[in-house]
Formats: structure tokens, sequence, C-alpha cells
């Protein structure tokens, strides 16, 4: 698939079937992730993959929007080495492990694995209930998967503004 149609066809899937994604699908899905630029190329980024069903479980605790999906990748990110901006008041955290989340997803669209970004969790609670380091952030899950029989995008899918509703040229 080419890349305009990749990121034009790609849409956040709301119910998958019980198929499982393949390791060598996954590994390239990943692989994606592990390349995507950071700030200063510190490369903070931490995911962690849930797919047995205790770890399934405990996303299941903390949101409704798995929709059945049988792999999930928490995002999270070192925030005790990350890029400390001009100014101090931000740093290259949650931006970097977005690149890196969305650099996954695309992949995943690529590999014909279809996604969800989900940041409808409590990231403190997620910490907690999967035990990560007090420095670990976490940014979204993302749900991986096989969309199930009739599941089609939200019909506001493709839905958008005109390019001079967005852009500004100075």
């Amino acid at each position: 698939m080419e890349f305009t149609d990749t990121i034009k066809n790609r849409y956040s899937c709301k119910k998958y079937s019980s198929r499982t994604v393949e390791e060598d699908k996954l590994t390239q899905i990943l692989e994606a992730g592990r390349v995507a630029p950071t700030a200063k190329n510190l490369q903070e980024q931490h995911i962690y993959v849930l797919q047995s069903k205790e770890a399934l479980e405990k996303l299941d605790s903390l949101t409704p929007c798995r929709y059945g999906a049988p792999t999930v990748l928490l995002v999270a990110f070192d925030s005790s080495n990350v890029y400390t901006y001009p100014g101090s008041e931000r740093t290259s955290g949650v931006e970097d492990a977005s690149i890196v989340a969305t650099h996954m997803i695309l992949a995943a669209a690529a590999e014909g694995v279809d996604s969800c970004w989900v940041n409808r969790l409590n990231p403190e609670e997620a910490a907690r209930i999967f035990g990560l380091p007090e420095n670990e952030k976490v940014l979204c899950a993302i749900d991986l998967g096989y969309a199930a029989e009739g599941t089609r995008p939200l019909p506001n899918h493709s839905a958008r503004k005109e390019l001079s509703e967005t852009v500004t040229r100075l």
C-alpha cells in the first residue's frame, strides 16, 4: 500500500476479531517504534506488549476501549531521560512517545493490522497496575488486531477541514 493510501485509509478500529497478530507483523510494528525519531535521540520510549489473559484483564479494568483486541501496546517513556526545552517548562517525553506510537500505528496499517489509539485511561493508574518503574510515564495504549467482520470506520472518519482552515503561511 502506498504511504498516502495508508494514512488516508487507516481508521481507529472499534471491534476486533479473535485472530491474533502474527509475530513477524508484531515485530515489524515494534521495530517501527524503535526507529522513530526522538529528541536528541534519547529513545526514552518503553513499549509493554500486553497479550496474556491476565494483562488484558488488567487493561480492561482501566478502560472500556480495548474493543476485544488480542494485543495491546502500552506506550510509556522514561521521564528521567528526556530533553528539557529552553525555558524549562516542558520536556520531550510526551511528544517523543507520541511519535513512537504514531510510527507503530502506521506500521500496523502497512502490515494490514488494525489499531486504535486509546487515551481513555488513567496513566498513573496504568503505571501502578502494571508495576512500571516510578520514572516511567504512560502515554497511551494501542489496540492491535484484525477488525471483526462488518467493522467500518466511524461515519465522520473522512470528514476533514480544508487545508486552508488548518494551515497559515507566514
